[in-house]
């Protein structure tokens, strides 16, 4: 089941590999003003993976242009992490499916296995049904999907369409889709 997947350091280690040369790409291009990438990546806490995980998969690679007077910042895209959000993006997508119509049975289940607390897992499903859908991401992306993906039923009917229940290829085909997120 997925949330065999959440607690799995072997898929962890996966997201961390392909996070790696996702990174790699993004040094590898540049800066757009021609500039050399260095490495710049800092440490994150998030919440809700394995509980030994090494300091290195918790680290999200970023990297600063190397030219004075424009010093930005290039963040690559993520399989790990999900925006700005402090749990990882595998967990928000699957406890999210998980806990569709959240009742207090379930949602107590998640908060003792993973430490997701019922307001948490509404803020998130709240996010899935109204934001989400109205964002230029979605707008941009939702024709790719024939027959259309059922907003009401988001995450779930994405996940749907992109893995069988538990496959972990199918999880980060779509982590890979939502990483520009």
């Amino acid at each position: 089941m997925w949330h065999a997947l959440v607690r799995d350091t072997r898929f962890f280690a996966l997201l961390t590999t392909l996070d790696r040369d996702l990174a790699e790409q993004t040094r590898t291009l540049g800066c757009a003003c021609g500039g050399r990438l260095h490495q710049a990546h800092y440490p994150r806490k998030p919440r809700g993976g394995p509980a030994d995980l090494s300091p290195d998969q918790e680290r999200r690679f970023s990297f600063c242009c190397a030219r004075e007077g424009c010093r930005r910042r290039r963040t690559p895209p993520s399989l790990r992490f999900l925006g700005r959000r402090v749990y990882f993006g595998v967990v928000v997508v699957v406890v999210t499916t998980l806990a569709h119509g959240v009742t207090s049975r379930r949602a107590e289940a998640l908060r003792s296995e993973l430490g997701v607390d019922r307001r948490t897992l509404v803020r998130w499903r709240q996010w899935w049904r109204a934001e989400f859908p109205t964002s230029a991401f979605w707008r941009e992306r939702r024709a790719r999907f024939s027959p259309p993906i059922a907003v009401a039923g988001l995450p779930a009917t994405l996940l749907e369409r992109f893995a069988a229940v538990g496959e972990p290829a199918g999880i980060v085909s779509l982590l890979r889709f939502l990483a520009p997120l």
